[in-house]
């Protein structure tokens, strides 16, 4: 417990000494982050080279509100009931929290300097925070405001942070050596790693929890891993400089970002096939989500402007700006 909390005093007390003096965390690293509230009725959007986040009426198709103040924010989740927005600054070193009915900053949670991708439980009460500086994941209790452990082991964990979808793993990307390490949620202790990656960005799991899939940016591939085995089954070839790797509702698609053909690529995994390539984006990233449908995606682009694009037809359908 004594280790826990001093583990503790050193991330405040450097959040506090960097953050003061609002020194950009790392700006030469490029991220975007859309979330869509769990009722649909609204997107937040973020570019890491962006002081402003954006809040998008998707009735409307218009914008609805602007939230300024951040210094290089990087990754934005809603809480499973929708009342609440989480929203990472890696040079702030702050979890900021926002009421999602009038977006007033609730509260902060001073988590370090470099925290970035972050992942919440089904049930709300569990929220993993990557920190890149630190080369840890902060376990934090929303509930009470709890910082619950600090789990160290890791190697420059940026945005990609996920469960499997039973809550029992969760899987964290590391840039600075190429590896997804498995932690085990019960313990919170590292069981495993998976190898082979290059530059890799997004991640997502499939509903069984078997095959992992992972935007390979350094080959330009969509990589499909055997959970089980740990290792790549299939490379599929898509654009250049991919990040994305959404998965649709039903399982059956993959969509990737690719930033230099500011392109989407479409992935059939049951045919392990790039199927469609989607014009007309500015530098899509791992910014893309589905509607809980699947009839539609949206796609946040660099001027953080987002995109809504028909399954049907692999159109853009309507363009907020």
């Amino acid at each position: 417990m004594k280790s826990l909390r001093f583990k503790i005093s050193l991330i405040v007390l450097s959040f506090t000494i960097k953050a003061f003096a609002q020194v950009p965390f790392d700006g030469d690293i490029k991220n975007n982050s859309l979330a869509v509230s769990p009722d649909e009725k609204i997107a937040v959007a973020s570019y890491s080279d962006s002081t402003e986040i954006k809040i998008y009426d998707l009735s409307k198709a218009e914008l609805k509100t602007t939230i300024k103040g951040f210094v290089n924010p990087r990754n934005i989740l809603f809480s499973p009931d929708g009342k609440l927005i989480y929203i990472t600054d890696s040079s702030l070193g702050y979890l900021m929290v926002y009421d999602s009915d009038n977006y007033q900053l609730i509260k902060k949670y001073p988590v370090g300097y470099g925290a970035f991708g972050t992942a919440i439980s089904n049930d709300g009460k569990q929220l993993f925070i990557n920190n890149e500086a630190a080369n840890t994941v902060t376990l934090v209790n929303p509930g009470t405001s709890e910082v619950k452990n600090i789990i160290t082991g890791f190697h420059q964990p940026r945005q990609g942070v996920k469960f499997n979808p039973d809550n029992t793993k969760l899987y964290v990307t590391n840039f600075g050596n190429d590896h997804i390490t498995i932690v085990d949620v019960k313990t919170q202790k590292i069981e495993g790693e998976m190898e082979g990656f290059n530059k890799i960005r997004a991640i997502s799991i499939s509903k069984d929890g078997k095959t992992l899939y992972a935007a390979n940016s350094g080959t330009n591939e969509l990589l499909m891993v055997d959970i089980a085995g740990k290792n790549i089954i299939h490379r599929i070839q898509v654009g250049k400089d991919n990040y994305g790797a959404s998965l649709s509702p039903d399982g059956k698609l993959v969509l990737s970002g690719n930033k230099i053909d500011n392109t989407i690529s479409v992935v059939d995994v049951k045919t392990n096939k790039n199927i469609q390539t989607i014009k007309g984006f500015k530098e899509p990233r791992q910014a893309i989500v589905f509607s809980k449908d699947g009839k539609f995606f949206y796609v946040l682009n660099n001027d953080l402007s987002v995109d809504k694009v028909s399954m049907a037809n692999y159109k853009i359908v309507q363009s907020m700006k």
